[in-house]
């Protein structure tokens, strides 16, 4: 109703100039007012009615530009902005919506060049790190860490983009680079939450995992109680033979979080580990984390590898740990020791016969010069020994 009654009030034929104008000033006004309490369809609407063929008014079309951006009608918004930029070159403002409204539209290539439009008008640390952040969309690392790099040198202490350089650094497999990037912000605020658990992550990626605890061990110090410090924790005590100290920090990360199957199963694995009761300990986690596995063969044959590692550990039924090591076989072929593990709990089951069969299938698979080449050939001989003991009579028959 608002927009036909404009427009039948304000035909243009005939009405003076100054009338024009304040109307023209009106409806800015209204809309602007429509924008600033979220009715932007009803902005758009209004300020379309003061487009007119073959005329820019570049006030009208940078608050429509502005309402396209806010109401997410990025293509629009976009579009519009690449036609003020053009009228007025000069205009930051412009490009810099044009990069974000691209950067929306995951168009980054697009929005990278409006980006180094913008660097070569202003030096912005935000727009450095927004072009940072298209060519990491990318996939171009190296390029998004140069720009983060510049930002960094023209912002040193600016967390986010501290963050974003480490994430980097450890996607590519850099970790003394992530923590070298970390060093500086670090000597300023030890204690950061965001960056100094990325220090820690990098640690223990690089394997240095006594490291990597003294700084997550910090986190939880000073109240840190999120699901990755409890988690690193524990995974670094459990590298570092901490065993308790894995458990306690494995646990209160499943309090935060229990849909990560990785999670279960680390926990049944140091439960296992420390020898804290197979039936009691080991398999409710194991048990968790079956239920839990999406069709994953390899996932599926560490579990079942886990089960029957309990059962065998155990030593209480050689029945179960075989059926747990064939399955971990089956999913995963290249598993090989499963067929002498199996081959060695039928020895303990005393049934040689079968023992024999699985070991010379690993035989068949195992390498000549390893260790468990070796075992499996002395075991088939200790074996066939014990059946030609077992069977007298038919050995005289012969």
């Amino acid at each position: 109703m608002r927009k036909a009654l404009v427009i039948f009030l304000w035909i243009i034929a005939g009405i003076p100039l100054c009338a024009q104008a304040t109307h023209r000033d009106s409806v800015l006004t209204e809309a602007r007012y429509l924008k600033s309490i979220y009715r932007i369809d009803d902005a758009i609407d209004l300020l379309s009615t003061l487009v007119q063929p073959g005329a820019m008014d570049e006030t009208v079309m940078a608050e429509l530009a502005d309402c396209h951006f806010q109401q997410g009608t990025y293509e629009d918004a976009a579009g519009t902005y690449f036609m003020l930029s053009s009228l007025r070159p000069g205009n930051v403002l412009y490009k810099i919506r044009q990069m974000q409204a691209f950067y929306r539209l995951k168009a980054y290539p697009e929005s990278v060049e409006a980006g180094r439009a913008v660097l070569q008008l202003d030096s912005i640390p935000a727009v450095v790190s927004y072009v940072g952040d298209a060519f990491r969309q990318m996939e171009q690392l190296d390029s998004a860490l140069w720009y983060y790099r510049r930002a960094l040198a023209m912002k040193p202490m600016n967390e986010s983009v501290v963050a974003k350089a480490v994430n980097v650094y450890i996607t590519k497999g850099d970790y003394d680079g992530a923590v070298a990037v970390t060093e500086p912000f670090l000597a300023e605020d030890p204690d950061n939450p965001t960056v100094a658990p990325l220090k820690g992550l990098a640690l223990y990626r690089k394997g240095d995992y006594d490291s990597a605890a003294e700084v997550f061990q910090r986190q939880e110090d000073i109240g840190n109680d999120s699901y990755p410090i409890h988690y690193y924790l524990g995974q670094s005590y459990w590298h570092t033979q901490v065993i308790y100290r894995a458990q306690k920090e494995l646990l209160a990360a499943w309090q935060i979080d229990s849909s990560d199957v990785n999670l279960a199963y680390a926990i049944a694995a140091v439960q296992a580990e420390g020898r804290f009761g197979f039936e009691e300990n080991v398999k409710p986690w194991l048990d968790k984390a079956w239920e839990m596995i999406q069709p994953d063969p390899v996932m599926a044959s560490r579990i079942h590898q886990q089960y029957g590692l309990g059962y065998y550990m155990s030593q209480e039924s050689w029945d179960k740990a075989i059926e747990h090591y064939k399955e971990a076989y089956r999913y995963n072929p290249k598993f090989i020791s499963a067929l002498s593990t199996i081959a060695y709990c039928y020895e303990m089951k005393k049934d040689y016969k079968r023992a024999i069969q699985w070991y010379e299938k690993y035989l068949q698979v195992a390498s000549p010069d390893s260790k468990g080449y070796g075992f499996a050939k002395k075991s088939i001989d200790f074996l066939k020994a014990e059946l030609f003991m077992e069977e007298p009579e038919s050995n005289n028959g012969k």
